[in-house]
């Protein structure tokens, strides 16, 4: 993603050589107490404050964030607030990636994979449609208000940026229980999402605008499938060879240690694989996660399975809590303000620009999307009601720490930052301030009252389409009476194809499960086909379920 300098959190050791001992950077030590403080803090009043509508934890830890740097402003005089520079690849390399691995471990594939194609159409289809009119708008609004230094490439990466969803908050007030299709289809948008606004930020980065021709946009769109693509193969194929060396090597004879410490390894390793080939990391370890969760996590024993379904699960709460209480603190920095040299009229108008031009952005393809799958679903009991339209919505405007570090990347890395390039970073701050901290907070009352309140079941995704046994009964309906052999196979094929059409998710969905049962699972493992391991208290047999199946 970024060049890899020198990361602000490693402790530097110096060498005192009249004493020839070794101590710590007393500065980095402080900082470091006062983010644990912070994180210790954001703990407790995350749980005082568990039942509250209005508040979660990533809200609190941003506010915790601000009132930190406040007083670390105040302290030194309006000097400066920062206690730690903000560094992308801190950001890239080890807070976002057990975040993204838990969320597909965690996932309820199910649900989540038959909400597929609405979630690449939205994911990919609806972060193109964002990035474009962001891009237009930007580009026709600015020279109005007095912004005219920036570059057509200045102009692409703003669409890029802020088409960036936080799939992070998202998390968080969104409840996979009592929302089940608004979860799987908004977070995992988010998910894609982020991978789509990277690539479309680095293909900007790479593009020679000074010799632009009309196969620029092919090679965007070839650049994409690759990676989304080659990514995706990545995640798959790193989950499965955890699997398999699991699964053969029954390290549970010995140590369950070794099973936690490869999974967790082999996980992390898949994300800076793809970082490595320059692929996308966030959907290389979320689809790792997935395969992990579906069969390596089967062939572990059960003391390691509870292990590692905690130990990913706080992983990513902390990593979570840090990123929002490092970018509250962040916000804060006040050498950043100054090199705007706006005043608070510009930096007004240019920050209400821009967030009017992401809402008007998201509503472009959210409406439209659902409406057009609306009209070719023809049971009334599938259709996506306004009010769940209207929630995707407003669920999906919230921006976050992949949209800070992006515009980190743009305007605050050049070797001579403009003032105008100073006054879009400090913007995109106030821009993920304002939509975390106001979206995020209202998100969870408005779903109770517009969706919650209906006594409308919110799991209209199992009812989308006919469960596994009504497939089951379909082909044997159709193929009741044939009246010769050949005409049964026939019939077979042609009943297939329809109920591809009728209901191809679910369709697809029977055969794999038939190939799963069949070929993969005894080779890889998984749910039933679980050695038997002595170490472990339930042996073979043992029918644990997945973290979410």
């Amino acid at each position: 993603m970024a060049s890899h300098e020198t990361m602000p959190l490693l402790i530097p050791l110096q060498i005192d050589s009249s004493t020839s001992s070794y101590f710590l950077n007393t500065s980095t030590i402080i900082s470091l107490c006062v983010f644990v403080t912070l994180l210790c803090a954001c703990i407790i009043l995350g749980h005082l404050l568990e039942e509250n509508r209005w508040a979660n934890e990533s809200i609190t830890a941003l506010i915790l964030g601000l009132c930190a740097g406040a007083v670390v402003l105040l302290v030194s005089k309006g000097k400066s607030s920062q206690i730690l520079v903000f560094n992308e690849d801190l950001f890239f390399l080890y807070l976002l990636p057990p975040i993204i691995f838990n969320a597909g471990f965690q996932v309820k594939k199910k649900r989540f994979f038959k909400n597929f194609s609405i979630i690449l159409m939205f994911g990919i289809l609806g972060t193109v449609i964002s990035f474009c009119l962001i891009s237009l708008g930007v580009f026709a609004l600015f020279n109005l208000i007095g912004v005219t230094s920036l570059t057509i490439k200045d102009y692409l990466a703003i669409g890029a940026i802020l088409s960036a969803t936080d799939s992070v908050c998202t998390l968080q007030v969104l409840n996979q229980d009592e929302t089940p299709f608004l979860y799987s289809v908004v977070f995992g948008e988010g998910v894609v999402n982020d991978a789509t606004s990277i690539v479309l930020f680095n293909s900007v980065q790479s593009i020679d605008f000074s010799n632009v021709d009309a196969t620029v946009s092919l090679r965007l769109v070839g650049t994409f499938l690759y990676l989304f693509f080659t990514s995706t193969a990545l995640g798959l194929v790193v989950g499965l060879l955890s699997a398999y060396i699991i699964k053969t090597l029954y390290f549970g004879r010995h140590s369950t240690d070794r099973e936690v410490a490869l999974m967790m390894l082999m996980a992390y390793l898949s994300y800076m694989l793809a970082e490595l080939l320059s692929l996308s990391g966030i959907l290389t370890v979320f689809f790792c996660g997935i395969v992990m969760s579906h069969y390596t996590w089967h062939n572990i024993t059960e003391s390691s399975r509870i292990t590692t379904k905690h130990a990913f699960a706080t992983m990513s709460f902390i990593a979570e809590n840090f990123i929002f209480i490092y970018v509250g603190m962040d916000a804060l920095d006040i050498d950043k303000w100054k090199e705007s040299n706006s005043g608070a009229g510009t930096s007004l108008a240019v920050s209400s620009t821009l967030f009017v031009l992401v809402l008007v952005g998201r509503a472009a393809f959210v409406f439209p999307i659902t409406n057009i799958l609306n009209y070719l679903r023809k049971r009334e009991s599938t259709r996506i009601q306004i009010k769940e339209q209207f929630i995707m919505w407003w669920a999906g405007l919230m921006r976050g720490a992949v949209t800070i570090a992006l515009s980190y990347d743009q305007f605050s890395k050049t070797e001579k930052t403009s003032s105008e390039s100073a006054l879009m970073f400090t913007c995109t701050i106030i821009i993920v301030l304002f939509s975390t901290i106001v979206f995020g907070s209202i998100t969870k009352p408005l779903v109770e009252a517009v969706l919650l309140r209906s006594r409308r079941q919110m799991d209209s995704d199992t009812t989308d389409f006919p469960s596994l046994e009504e497939i089951r009964q379909l082909f044997l309906e159709d193929n009741a009476d044939p009246s010769t052999e050949g005409n049964s196979q026939r019939a077979h094929r042609s009943s297939s194809f329809r109920l591809l059409l009728r209901h191809p998710t679910t369709t697809v969905h029977y055969y794999w499960r038939k190939f799963d049962d069949r070929f993969m699972r005894p080779i890889f493992g998984g749910r039933g086909f679980v050695p038997y391991v002595p170490a472990s208290p339930t042996g073979a047999g043992d029918e644990t379920s997945s973290p979410r199946s």
